[in-house]
């Protein structure tokens, strides 16, 4: 009966601790809309709850198996790490907070490179990694992603971006921002070659990175319900002094403002990159 509990309380029946059993963690999942999945009906539909199709967070792992044919793929520049080059300290030293990502993680850094076949077509992508300290732009990131490009020029593949990111890394202050003007001028030697570009944006694409090279791509795709941006709403309406329109900032409203080209769920991302680069490269099916 739904209601034994409250007579085992009453009747001051108590289960022993060792008798006890805990739920085991992650089974369950909730979405900002209230809707509860079990975690292993999420995991095989991508991550994406069926009931409200809300896109919960994932990382360059997850990304890999959905894009990948088999969910086979070569990762490059594994061993690339991000390094203190400003014996930079804030509420800890930058070290301590490598150190302890990088146990957690079991990552890196923010960013990591793979190639395979995506229905067939090779296809080089950098993925991001918020977990990673948010996803932070630091001179890893721009370097293991402009080594990305150079192999995808060197191979004459398409080159495909998977943003995530909380912006620029402030632990490494101007290297980070550099960074912003190397991948970009890697980029802009990627369509001298002819070879195509492709972004697709997931929540969240803040800061430096939506200023620059997510929105250069030739094809922009974004998640559903993906905050994409420079500065936060907060720091907006702060500033503006105005309530901000409703949406503001979703994939949604940029796509309605043509920031991006079109919105692309999980399910349908492989068919559409593969499509895409079949068009941007005129390769027959």
């Amino acid at each position: 009966m739904a209601f034994d509990w409250f007579k085992r309380k009453k009747q001051n029946i108590n289960t022993p601790t060792e008798q006890k059993k805990d739920s085991p963690k992650g089974l369950w999942h909730q979405t900002p809309t209230g809707k509860i999945i079990e975690h292993e009906e999420l995991k095989n539909n991508n991550f994406v709850s069926p009931e409200d199709g809300f896109h919960v967070r994932i990382g360059s792992r997850e990304y890999f198996d959905m894009l990948f044919d088999g969910s086979k793929f070569k990762e490059l520049d594994a061993n690339v790490e991000s390094v203190d080059i400003l014996n930079f300290k804030d509420t800890k030293a930058y070290t301590d907070r490598l150190k302890e990502v990088k146990s957690k993680t079991k990552l890196t850094d923010s960013v990591r490179n793979a190639v395979g076949k995506v229905n067939g077509l090779e296809l080089v992508v950098s993925c991001m990694d918020f977990s990673f300290i948010g996803g932070s732009l630091g001179s890893v990131m721009g370097e293991k992603i402009s080594r990305a490009i150079d192999y995808a020029m060197k191979q004459k593949l398409p080159f495909m971006i998977i943003c995530q990111s909380g912006g620029a890394r402030m632990q490494e202050a101007a290297y980070s921002l550099m960074q912003l003007a190397k991948v970009q001028a890697k980029l802009a030697q990627l369509s001298d070659k002819g070879l195509p570009y492709i972004a697709y944006l997931t929540d969240p694409t803040f800061g430096g990175i939506t200023a620059s090279f997510a929105m250069t791509a030739d094809i922009i795709m974004a998640e559903p319900g993906a905050l994409i941006g420079f500065a936060g709403p907060r720091v907006i309406r702060e500033t503006i002094g105005k309530d901000l329109p409703e949406g503001f900032q979703t994939s949604e409203f940029l796509l309605e403002k043509g920031f991006v080209d079109f919105i692309v769920r999980r399910n349908e991302i492989k068919d559409t990159v593969s499509r895409s680069m079949r068009l941007l490269m005129n390769v027959n099916a």
